[in-house]
């Protein structure tokens, strides 16, 4: 009855809900995907990759995606996948570790988006309120790099 409107999951810790976030390469978010706490991080990929106009040159994610339809997909769009292999994976999988250094530019935004308390604490009860107060703040953000050019 209206759970999937407000996009929150049970887990461990209550209710909670998953924030996806494509960015390019120097971290800034292009597009959110929001999901229900419970749901894998592998879920949100097939929206996330279709958003882009231009085919990035390599994906950095970090162990949620480790699946092998997702490296399967990647490799079929000529996309590098810069994934770390989970713990519990039979064939350890090699990734490129001085290029995955680079994903700490989207874990600060996220760090940034946080500031934020309506954020933090997600006050919105509806994704698409939720969702919109995560744009305006990404917006906020951008304004940064348009002043700076």
């Amino acid at each position: 009855r209206g759970a999937h409107r407000r996009a929150l999951g049970r887990s461990r810790g209550g209710f909670t809900s998953k924030l996806h976030c494509l960015a390019d390469a120097r971290g800034r978010p292009v597009a959110f995907h929001l999901t229900v706490g419970e749901a894998a991080d592998c879920k949100a990929y097939d929206t996330l990759i279709a958003l882009p106009e231009r085919a990035p040159k390599a994906l950095l994610a970090d162990k949620g995606y480790d699946a092998d339809a997702i490296r399967t997909d990647l490799a079929h769009r000529n996309i590098q996948a810069v994934i770390p292999g989970r713990s519990n994976r039979r064939i350890k999988i090699e990734h490129d570790r001085a290029l995955y250094r680079e994903r700490n530019h989207i874990e600060r935004f996220f760090g940034r988006l946080k500031i934020n308390r309506a954020i933090a604490t997600r006050y919105d009860q509806l994704a698409e309120s939720f969702l919109s107060m995560v744009h305006i703040a990404a917006a906020r953000y951008w304004l940064k790099f348009v002043h700076a050019a």
